[in-house]
């Protein structure tokens, strides 16, 4: 399970929602094996006052991958560079202006299907 939350600047993102998703979600699958339909994301654009970040550009872009635990540590970095090499010049993005968030939490966390996650087969594997 992931889902992905994407912060930036309203201005800058709006009307490029599936530009940003396709980018980030083929990066998922390349990286972590996650299937090509299991896609949840979310876009939190901000006004630019909203997002005060005076060091980056206007494009700045926060992506969140929060997941269940399992992945090893070079899963992490395959999708860090991923976002890094194949998202960030997609989108037109320096490295200065992308960066990216991993958030594990623990499935008995997660409430999905009507059942807590660490009771739920999913049909797919996390452990990559």
């Amino acid at each position: 399970m992931a889902q992905v939350k994407m912060f930036g600047r309203r201005s800058v993102w709006d009307g490029r929602q599936g530009e940003v998703s396709d980018a980030v979600h083929a990066a998922l699958v390349r990286a972590w094996s996650l299937p090509e339909a299991k896609r949840f994301h979310r876009f939190l654009l901000l006004d630019d006052a909203d997002l005060v970040v005076p060091s980056r550009g206007p494009g700045y872009l926060v992506v969140e991958v929060v997941c269940f635990p399992g992945r090893s540590r070079e899963a992490k970095r395959a999708l860090i560079a991923a976002m890094f090499d194949d998202v960030a010049p997609a989108l037109g993005l320096d490295a200065d202006d992308l960066e990216v968030v991993i958030l594990e939490s623990t499935r008995e966390n997660w409430g999905i299907r009507g059942v807590s996650a660490d009771e739920l087969v999913l049909d797919y594997t996390v452990e990559v």
